[in-house]
């Protein structure tokens, strides 16, 4: 698959690995070209036969997944400004809409989520897959916690779009979870902002994950 990730951060660095690890084509967009740039060679270093490149909004036109990773809400303001080259792919969202550093609250209105409202601005034909939300960037890094392989899971309306992004965590190394439809992500957006709140106080350090267990 092409996958385009738009971000610089640690989340890119993590989703872009376990792409490259997947054998897929990545492509980076930043909101410069020299951040792009710069994690482009950091990750062709580690992974040498891999296809790695900075790239513009190009990029996306004919991606098979568009990887957001930005916070909130800056992915609306992506979506907003990519406007129709995004018709035709999938969007991979994994923002957790948090309202503050304290994380004590959602910053989207209850009954709802940060995914469903890219969803409804998202232009035709660009369904919105929640995934990865779940995972720190440092887990997502190391693919495994206590042994294991971290669970990501993945909903969405689309069907297609849902195999897609667990096709992309499987071929990573990941284990992906289909938990069904879009409005799922209501349930793993607020429980992600448990599992932040909680890292303080359980001294977890940002190395736990969220995982099913049989």
């Amino acid at each position: 698959m092409r996958v385009t990730i738009v971000g610089t951060g640690a989340m890119a660095h993590g989703i872009a690995t376990i792409a490259l690890a997947g054998g897929h084509a990545v492509r980076l967009l930043g909101r410069t070209p020299g951040h792009a740039a710069r994690l482009a060679g950091e990750l062709a270093q580690v992974a040498p036969d891999g296809e790695v490149t900075a790239s513009d909004v190009i990029a996306v036109e004919d991606a098979d997944l568009v990887v957001l990773a930005v916070p909130w809400p800056a992915t609306r303001e992506v979506v907003a400004g990519l406007g129709t080259a995004l018709a035709g792919t999938v969007l991979v969202d994994l923002c957790n809409p948090v309202a503050s550093p304290a994380f004590d609250a959602l910053a989207v209105p209850p009954g709802t989520s940060a995914a469903e409202l890219l969803a409804a601005e998202a232009p035709p034909g660009a369904p919105v897959v929640k995934a990865f939300n779940t995972v720190f960037a440092p887990v997502l890094l190391s693919g495994r916690v206590d042994g294991r392989p971290v669970d990501v899971f993945v909903a969405g309306d689309d069907e297609d779009g849902r195999r897609a992004v667990a096709a992309l965590a499987a071929g990573g190394g990941l284990r992906p979870l289909d938990v069904g439809p879009l409005r799922r992500a209501r349930e793993l957006e607020a429980f992600q902002l448990l599992h932040m709140a909680a890292q303080e106080r359980l001294g977890l350090n940002w190395s736990s994950a969220v995982t099913i267990l049989p």
